[in-house]
């Protein structure tokens, strides 16, 4: 049995029995769970154990070991315009079909439903965390004033702008210490993945431990318009995922079945642990053996896509916008559904790196558009099997991006080539 068969086979067990035991009112179904979660989580904190250092053995490998400053401001440009025409070929998806979607959900004429458990709850968090953070200052937070501090906190964005500077001025100093200095971090690299390989080992027992915890705790019921709003999320996420296949294999000329190969052990990953961060070791591995990416280039873009790149946003803003629409019976308007997915391509970028980070960049849209900001509440509530969905498209769109990135890197480096030639 392939490692691949093993993790969907403890996918689909730890779902299955966690289902059965969340029909259960106690015994030891029920006891299972408490002693599957921390497992689960122990997993989790492995897998993170090893991104920190190994996003800056990489980053600084990638950088550093390219002949020229100019080579990293065109490989960083590439990046930054496929992140953004993904997230636009997303909007333009999602814009026309989510609401004639959720233009079948008939409208209740007794008023809106009950609230769903924890909704209140999450509201008042939500509004006690303070108003999202402006443009200006999020900008002001990019550099970190104690990078110690960042690697501490797990400011993932900080981090990398501290270590693309600190490769680029690699560039800067002369040949011996310079080599010196990527030895060690090639080292460091290659020590992190053997840990990497140890961890994606156990990743049939985390994956198990981490699904039946969760359909124990929830189950997998919903009904009326949750299980719906859950139900045309999933869909509009499995369209958004599938749809990257044939874009990689136009874009970058990799074909669909090589794709979805390198692809399968991230998103089993990606669903199990809610975490594109987490995911970033499988990414690793699936870009340059499967795929055959150059690591100076997997190196660049992956970690900057697992921190600011969030494929995702446009599914999970327009369907949930539509959903607290319908929710409150508040009707929305052809412009506010192009705001929400104008900003979902070019505000998803400055998510803060924190817990319910994306909600608090909803909050002023929902207020723009006339929406209730205690309908992200309800957002939050149900949140569970909603970013699971939405984490197998950001793994994927990642995987994906980096895959683009690097067949115009080809590109490139053929077409320069040939113009040495004539």
């Amino acid at each position: 049995m392939s490692a691949n068969t093993r993790v969907a086979v403890a996918l689909a067990a730890g779902l299955a029995l966690g289902t059965f035991a969340s029909s259960t009112e106690a015994g030891p179904w029920r006891v299972a769970a408490d002693w599957l979660g921390p497992i689960g989580s122990i997993w989790i904190n492995a897998i993170r154990m090893t991104v920190l250092p190994l996003v800056i053995a990489l980053v600084i490998t990638a950088v550093a070991s390219t002949a020229e400053v100019k080579m990293v401001g065109r490989l960083g440009g590439r990046t930054l315009l496929v992140f953004v025409l993904l997230l636009i070929g997303a909007a333009v998806v999602m814009t026309p079909v989510a609401p004639r979607v959720f233009g079948l959900l008939p409208l209740d004429p007794a008023g809106r439903p009950p609230l769903p458990q924890g909704a209140e709850e999450a509201a008042s968090q939500l509004a006690a965390s303070g108003q999202a953070p402006t443009f200006a200052a999020w900008i002001t937070t990019l550099l970190p004033t104690n990078p110690f501090a960042a690697l501490a906190d797990g400011a993932m964005v900080s981090v990398i702008l501290f270590t693309v500077l600190f490769a680029l001025a690699m560039l800067r100093i002369e040949s011996a210490p310079r080599d010196t200095l990527l030895r060690f971090f090639r080292a460091v690299a290659d020590t992190m993945l053997v840990i990497v390989r140890w961890v994606i080992g156990l990743a049939p027992i985390g994956v198990f431990a981490l699904m039946y915890q969760l359909a124990a705790t929830t189950g997998l019921k919903a009904a009326g318009a949750i299980g719906f709003y859950i139900l045309v999320y999933g869909i509009a996420c499995l369209v958004v995922t599938a749809l990257l296949y044939p874009v990689v294999a136009i874009g970058a000329k990799v074909p669909i079945r090589r794709f979805a190969k390198a692809a399968l052990p991230v998103q089993l990953i990606g669903i199990s642990s809610s975490s594109s961060i987490a995911t970033l070791p499988a990414l690793i591995e699936a870009a340059e053996g499967p795929l055959g990416i150059p690591q100076r280039v997997s190196g660049f873009v992956l970690p900057l896509a697992v921190s600011v790149f969030k494929l995702a946003a446009p599914v999970a803003w327009l369907v949930g916008m539509l959903f607290v629409s319908w929710f409150y019976q508040i009707p929305l308007g052809t412009g506010s559904v192009l705001l929400v997915a104008l900003a979902a391509v070019f505000l998803s970028f400055g998510a803060p790196g924190v817990p319910r980070g994306a909600f608090l960049l909803l909050a002023p849209l929902f207020t723009a558009v006339g929406l209730p900001v205690e309908g992200i509440g309800i957002l939050i509530a149900v949140d569970a099997l909603p970013d699971m969905f939405a984490t197998v498209v950001n793994v994927t769109g990642n995987l994906a991006a980096t895959a683009l990135v690097a067949s115009s890197e080809v590109q490139s480096s053929k077409s320069a080539r040939g113009a040495d030639a004539e």
